[in-house]
């Protein structure tokens, strides 16, 4: 079999074969929330379950190797988890995500992941990449050429073998980017795919799984001088006051988390808090941890295990909004591990509580 390797074309950009940014060698955060899609709710094939990842038609998940996948490098790139994109004549489908954060008018941002096509596909595509937008992607109007990063294959498609290969590309942004989305981008996708074997007629599909999603800045814009009116936070307000020896087990309560009571959902106040954890974890990135959540023994023990389990889950997904890779958890544990007595007020307060637990350094 003839092996194409992509080449990507880039709009408004430049390419480099080396991915490095000559003037900072410094780790970048990563810009795409669960880029590995390794962070999800709950097992399941729906793509849903690895927030805040939305598919546009039915994209699949997947947890482990495929049984009937006999190739080399079966199962994801790396970790566990990945994803898969199904494309036939009149078909195809989308992956989106909202950034952690907006990109910067004049700022290039560097664009990587991983595509591998599946061992059964008896097509390939030409083109395959992702588009940057203020309000995501609904329509094929929204695909505005000046705003991917995109792959064009003019002869034999893009593939290389069945083997994981990288798409790379910079995007310098125009400003106020808030979505990623993955896909093809052609105006008639029938057009863009290419048969694998030209003497078998009939169904053409090209499927492709993606894995380790990731948009790092590459070259910021000049900086302008600010002059500081006023007084100024002091740095170590905002750092989150951690061992530095802590050993895997140990376990950190978090401070300042407030919750409507009964309820689940983090307050605004919350906030400066989690942001704290989440520069933590940025500047940690090899740790994993686990988010447990605690209740008291107010009211049916059942309700005590869901809301400290809902609370959990929604630091664990803030803190995967943020931009945060890590490998994390969460668990509710109820009222079944309390720390003061349950008899007062103020030792009800100190069960009710949320605390990240080191699984490994």
């Amino acid at each position: 079999m003839s092996r194409f390797y992509p080449i990507v074309v880039l709009f408004f950009t430049a390419f480099s074969l080396s991915g490095q940014n000559p003037a900072d060698n410094k780790p970048q955060k990563n810009l795409v929330p669960n880029g590995s899609f390794e962070n999800y709710r709950k097992k399941s094939d729906n793509i849903r379950m690895a927030i805040p990842w939305q598919p546009i038609a039915s994209i699949d998940y997947y947890h482990n190797p495929l049984d009937n996948d006999t190739t080399v490098q079966k199962g994801a790139y790396e970790g566990y988890c990945y994803t898969g994109f199904r494309f036939q004549k009149r078909y195809k489908e989308f992956l989106q995500v909202k950034l952690a954060e907006p990109l910067h008018r004049g700022t290039t941002y560097e664009i990587t992941m991983q595509i591998r096509l599946a061992f059964w596909s008896n097509a390939t595509l030409k083109s395959f990449g992702v588009l940057f937008s203020k309000a995501g992607y609904r329509r094929p109007a929204d695909a505005v050429r000046a705003n991917m990063v995109d792959t064009m294959v003019k002869k034999g498609g893009l593939m290389k073998g069945f083997q994981w290969f990288t798409f790379h590309g910079f995007y310098k942004a125009d400003g106020g980017e808030k979505y990623l989305t993955i896909g093809n981008f052609a105006p008639e996708i029938k057009k863009d795919m290419v048969r694998m074997n030209l003497f078998k007629l009939g169904f053409k599909e090209s499927y492709y799984f993606v894995d380790d999603v990731s948009l790092v800045k590459y070259h910021e814009e000049d900086k302008v001088v600010e002059e500081v009116v006023g007084s100024v936070i002091n740095p170590e307000d905002s750092t989150l006051q951690v061992n530095k020896n802590i050993q895997v087990g140990e376990k950190v309560a978090l401070k300042n988390l407030f919750f409507e009571n009964g309820k689940y959902y983090l307050l605004p106040e919350s906030n400066q808090e989690l942001n704290k954890l989440a520069q933590y974890l940025l500047r940690n990135p090899s740790m994993e941890i686990r988010i447990n959540g605690h209740s008291d023994n107010s009211g049916l023990k059942f309700k005590n295990q869901k809301i400290s389990e809902l609370r959990a889950r929604e630091v664990f997904e803030y803190l995967i909004k943020k931009g945060v890779q890590n490998k994390m958890y969460f668990k509710g544990f109820g009222s079944t591990q309390p720390i003061a007595s349950n008899d007062t007020d103020d030792g009800r307060a100190k069960n009710r509580r949320v605390e990240f637990e080191i699984i490994k350094k």
